[in-house]
């Protein structure tokens, strides 16, 4: 995949300008307090130890906490068996057309000594529906056009809800140290680890963003060549072919871009490929360029396509963590 963005150069202080949407505050502050009220009247988190898991140093919880509507949201809570609570954790979002798989997909975070949250997708999932009791219309498969008439039904409202209340579920359980919350995701888990880093507040310690897809939306539907943004090129060409200013008003309600400017409390490590033909590396690079947060840092795979630095990056995110005293070893002291 040859590089067909911008040089390294530019990319560094590309930094591009986007209006809001009106009320894009307003809109999330409404969104997530309808979320945790129906949570009042929802069942609770619920974390069941799974008792035929075939791991011998890792205790397992088939999870199911009240996201978007108070509905269940399925996740697999996975705890190194014998450590010392309460643990740092690791929230982990999942890229697109995925969900949290198996259990034994998703062992990394807890051999290293992390508790680790694999959050379910809804409707991606094979475990968490999308029953939106109001559906908008969806023209072309996939989840981009899932309610593009407007931004109350749209599918990614109700995914960012569940990628916040993760972390407000998972900061509830006993062996999990509230300070040391980490959100991580690649690609769409990316676009995710973002929003949830900015509409969390200081619950979150620590953002790790990966090739991030939703930031700068309108420049991925541009220029990707792959993955999920040529579902919104074709709709336009299809159906919006005179008045395409609708389709990205309804999406920059979940660009993050916009996220980006409101994490100001939790420090980012995020990364970029060069090469990447799903995620444009400009797209990721104008997320970085407005992060909030002054400790951040990006790192950048020049050969890398959608993979990004694959397991090479998962080595920088544990010393990253471990050099902000988010080890699993540190005792939990959050610097001011």
């Amino acid at each position: 995949m040859p590089q067909t963005d911008m040089p390294l150069e530019q990319l560094r202080s590309y930094r591009p300008e986007i209006a809001e949407p009106p009320g894009f505050d307003d809109f999330w502050a409404e969104t997530l307090g309808e979320a945790r009220e129906a949570a009042r009247t929802a069942p609770p988190a619920r974390f069941p130890r799974v008792t035929d898991s075939p791991l011998r140093t890792v205790d397992v919880y088939d999870v199911r906490f009240p996201g978007w509507a108070g509905q269940p949201v399925a996740a697999w809570l996975l705890l190194p068996r014998d450590a010392a609570a309460p643990l740092p954790v690791v929230v982990n979002y999942i890229g697109y057309s995925g969900g949290r798989g198996l259990h034994t997909d998703n062992l990394l975070w807890s051999a290293a000594g992390y508790a680790h949250l694999v959050v379910d997708s809804r409707g991606q999932g094979h475990a968490t529906p999308d029953p939106d009791p109001a559906p908008g219309p969806q023209y072309v498969g996939g989840f981009m056009t899932r309610g593009i008439d407007g931004p109350r039904h749209h599918y990614y409202r109700r995914l960012i809800t569940d990628a916040v209340r993760a972390v407000d579920a998972v900061r509830a359980h006993p062996a999990v140290d509230p300070e040391r919350v980490v959100v991580t995701g690649h690609s769409q888990g990316g676009g995710m680890a973002l929003a949830a880093a900015a509409l969390t507040g200081d619950h979150v310690a620590a953002a790790l963003v990966d090739v991030p897809f939703l930031c700068h939306i309108r420049r991925g539907v541009e220029l990707a060549t792959a993955g999920p943004y040529p579902e919104i090129a074709h709709y336009l060409g299809v159906h919006v072919r005179d008045d395409p200013e609708s389709v990205f008003a309804t999406l920059a309600h979940f660009d993050g871009l916009h996220f980006a400017r409101r994490a100001a409390s939790v420090p980012a490590l995020f990364s970029v490929a060069l090469m990447d033909p799903v995620c444009p590396p400009s797209s990721g690079f104008a997320a970085y360029n407005h992060y909030a947060h002054a400790d951040k840092d990006v790192a950048v795979w020049q050969f890398g396509d959608h993979g990004g630095g694959r397991g090479s990056q998962t080595h920088r995110q544990l010393d990253w963590l471990a050099a902000h005293g988010l080890g699993p070893d540190d005792d939990g002291t959050r610097d001011s």
